[in-house]
C-alpha cells in the first residue's frame, strides 16, 4: 500500500462514490503493518518472525443492520463492498442512529522521539531479548524457567467514509514482557514485568534492573511468609491503581456493555454517586505519548479525554457513534479495532485516575493492621467483580511497613470498593503495560495510570489459618 498511496485513495473515493447511495453508512479501512515477533522460553526460540500484512475492512450500515467484511486483496474490494452491503440490508429492520461527527481529511503520523524500532535489525532486537534472559537466570540458581518476548508493529491505516472523511494515519508500537519462576522444593514464585512506548526504541534497551527486579521478588518470595486471608485496609501502589481503574471499572464504563445490560445501565446512571468528592476519573486518547494515544478513532471520531467520575459521581461513558446515538449521548472517540480483521468496538485508550492531595506516607497512618501492595502478577474480572494478584506485598502495622509476605490476593465488588477509597495519594505513575482483550480482539495496546490510594474492607486472599 505504500508505494501506491496515492493510487489507493483514488480507488477508495471511487468505491465510496459509486455505493453510498445504497446504505445509510459505508466506511473502508485499508491497513498496512510491518512488525517483529520474538518470543525465547529460557535458551530456546519458540518464536523469531518478522512480517508484512496488508489487508482492509468494509463496514456498512443499513436501518440498524451492520455488514462487515475484510480482505487482503485490493483487486477484491468491490467484491466485498458488495458483500458488507448485502448483509447489512439483510438484517437492518429498524434506525440507523449514529451520533454526528464533523467530516475530516488529514493525514498525520504519532511522533516518535527516538529510533524507529524498523530501523533496528532483527538480529539486534534477538541479542536484546538474550542479554535480558541471561539477566534473569543469573540472578539466582533457583531460578528454574525464563521468558522473554519482544513485539513491534509500525502500522498505517487509511479510512474513508460515505459522510466525506477521508483519513491517513500512522503510528508505531513496542512491547516487552520479562517472567522468571523460582522453585525451592515444592515451593514456586513468579516474579513478571512488562512495559512498553510508543515513542523509541531506546525505551526498550534501559531494561536491566526492571528485568532483575523481576527474577529478584520471585526468589525473595521463597522465603516469605503466606499472608493470612482477612479483610483488611490497604494500601495500593499506582501500578495496581492503574490495573484496578482499567480492568474494574472502565470495561464497565464502555457504553455497548451497558447498551446491551438494561441492569448495568440501571447501575450505570450519570449523575450516581460512586466514590469520595475528591474520586476523579478520566479515559482519553488526546494525551500525547501512551500506548492508547491516537490522533481519530477507527471510526474517524477525533480523540477526546472523558471525565468518567466527577468529583466521585459518575459523568461520562465511552462511546462509539453507534452507542453514543442510541443513547442520546456525544461520542468519545473510542471505537477500536486490534486489526482489518475485526470491526470497531468500544473500547478503552488511556485510562486513569488522578492523582490526590494525601502524602504517600500519609496513606499508612493509623492502620492498625493491613496490607501494602505493590505491582501485579495477574487479574481476572466478572462483571462488578473482581481479583488481583499482586507482585509483591508487606504487613502492616501500627501505621508502618512491617514484614513482607507473599501469595496476596485482592477481591472485591468494584462500586464497594470505589465507594471505600479513604484517601488518594498524591503521586503518579503512567503505566504502559496494558494489553486489552475484549470480543475476541486481544494485545490491543492501552495505558493506565493513577496515585497511590488507601481503601478500607479489601477481601485479602491468604492462608485461612
Amino acid at each position: 500500500m505504500s508505494t501506491s498511496i496515492a493510487d489507493a485513495k483514488n480507488l477508495l473515493d471511487d468505491l465510496i462514490a459509486r455505493y453510498s447511495s445504497r446504505v445509510d453508512y459505508l466506511a473502508i479501512r485499508l491497513e498496512e503493518s510491518e512488525g517483529t515477533d520474538i518470543f525465547l522460553r529460557g535458551d530456546k526460540i519458540e518464536t523469531l518472525s518478522e512480517g508484512v500484512a496488508i489487508g482492509g475492512q468494509v463496514r456498512a450500515c443499513y436501518r440498524g443492520g451492520w455488514g462487515f467484511a475484510s480482505f487482503n486483496h485490493l483487486g477484491t474490494l468491490s467484491d466485498r463492498v458488495e458483500e458488507a452491503i448485502a448483509a447489512a440490508r439483510l438484517v437492518g429492520e429498524e434506525e440507523t442512529l449514529l451520533a454526528p461527527i464533523e467530516a475530516i481529511r488529514d493525514t498525520c503520523q504519532m511522533p516518535i522521539s527516538g529510533i524507529h524500532p524498523r530501523q533496528i535489525p532483527l538480529a539486534d532486537k534477538k541479542a536484546l531479548c538474550d542479554r535480558y534472559t541471561a539477566i534473569l537466570r543469573g540472578v539466582d540458581p533457583r531460578i528454574a524457567t525464563t521468558s522473554v518476548r519482544y513485539a513491534d508493529s509500525a502500522q498505517r491505516i487509511l479510512l474513508f467514509t460515505s459522510e466525506g472523511t477521508a483519513i491517513d494515519q500512522s503510528w508505531v508500537d513496542m512491547e516487552m514482557r520479562f517472567a522468571a519462576t523460582a522453585r525451592n522444593g515444592e515451593t514456586v514464585q513468579t516474579g513478571r514485568e512488562t512495559t512498553g512506548s510508543r515513542k523509541a526504541y531506546q525505551d526498550l534497551t534501559t531494561l536491566d534492573d526492571q528485568v532483575r527486579g523481576a527474577a529478584q521478588r520471585a526468589v525473595d518470595a521463597l522465603s516469605l511468609p503466606t499472608a493470612q486471608g482477612n479483610t483488611y485496609t490497604v494500601v495500593i501502589d499506582p501500578i495496581l491503581t492503574g490495573l484496578f481503574v482499567h480492568e474494574a471499572f472502565g470495561h464497565l464504563s464502555e457504553a455497548d456493555m451497558a447498551y446491551e445490560n438494561p441492569d448495568l445501565l440501571e447501575v450505570m446512571t450519570l449523575g450516581r454517586r460512586f466514590g469520595p468528592p475528591e474520586l476523579q476519573i478520566f479515559d482519553g486518547a488526546a494525551p500525547p505519548g501512551h500506548r492508547g494515544s491516537y490522533f481519530y478513532d477507527d471510526e474517524g471520531t477525533p480523540a477526546t479525554t472523558t471525565q468518567l467520575i466527577k468529583d466521585g459521581i459518575l459523568a461520562g461513558r465511552l462511546h462509539s457513534r453507534e452507542t453514543a446515538g442510541k443513547l442520546g449521548e456525544a461520542p468519545t472517540g473510542n471505537a477500536r479495532c486490534l486489526n482489518y480483521q475485526y470491526p470497531p468496538l468500544v473500547r478503552m485508550t488511556n485510562t486513569w485516575i488522578e492523582r490526590g492531595n494525601t502524602p504517600v506516607k500519609d496513606l499508612f497512618t493509623d492502620i492498625k493492621k493491613g496490607v501494602y501492595a505493590r505491582n501485579w502478577l495477574g487479574g481476572m474480572t466478572n462483571g462488578e467483580m473482581f481479583t488481583f494478584s499482586a507482585g509483591e506485598a508487606w504487613m502492616i502495622r501500627n501505621g508502618k511497613l512491617a514484614e513482607p509476605v507473599r501469595d496476596v490476593t485482592l477481591s472485591g465488588n468494584v462500586f464497594s470498593t470505589l465507594a471505600d477509597i479513604e484517601a488518594i495519594g498524591d503521586d503518579f505513575y503512567w503505566d504502559e503495560s496494558g494489553g486489552c482483550g475484549k470480543g475476541g480482539q486481544n494485545g490491543l495496546p492501552v495505558g493506565c495510570g493513577g496515585p497511590s490510594l488507601r481503601i478500607r474492607n479489601v477481601i485479602v486472599g491468604g492462608d485461612a489459618h
